[in-house]
This record gives structure tokens, C-alpha cells and sequence, in this order.
């Protein structure tokens, strides 16, 4: 279920209930039984899945102990055909 949060517009008094989506917005203060109005919380994004840069190119961490230097990548071979022997 979700974590809604209310404020009172008349004490400031702010709260969180567990709703459904379904159930009616709470209308009054469970303190001063004044009107309440409904807070919207940002949400955190999260990227998942290939096709993110932060996924697909970022650099590995490197980890404690880990002081070797990264390996150079093997030439390519070369696409000219070899030399047959006489």
C-alpha cells in the first residue's frame, strides 16, 4: 500500500497514513481537526537495463588493493593476407 503524507493548512501539523489508491483523501487534521492538504513526494529514478550511459560506459569502481594498472587491449591482426614460403 502506499505512504501518503498530509500537512494541516491551519497548525502545520504533517502526517503519513497508509492508503489504497482507491480510498478517499483524508480531509482533517488528526490533531486539530482543521483542513489537511495531501504532500507529493519526488521519486527517485532509476536506471536500469542495458542502453544507459551510466550502465554501459561508465568505468569500473576500482576496488581497495586494486592498484595494477588496467591491461592495454592485443593489436588488431592484420587483414593483409600473410606471405607464402618458396
Amino acid at each position: 500500500m502506499p505512504t501518503y503524507g498530509y500537512q494541516c493548512t491551519a497548525c502545520n501539523h504533517t502526517f503519513e497514513v497508509f492508503q489504497r489508491i482507491t480510498d478517499e483523501p483524508i480531509r482533517e487534521c488528526e490533531k486539530c481537526k482543521g483542513e489537511v492538504r495531501r504532500l507529493l513526494y519526488p521519486v527517485g529514478i532509476v536506471f536500469k537495463g542495458s542502453g544507459f550511459h551510466v550502465n554501459d560506459y561508465r568505468k569500473p569502481e576500482k576496488k581497495d588493493g586494486d592498484d595494477h594498472k588496467e591491461p592495454k587491449p592485443e593489436p588488431k591482426p592484420s587483414k593483409e593476407p600473410a606471405e607464402t614460403p618458396k
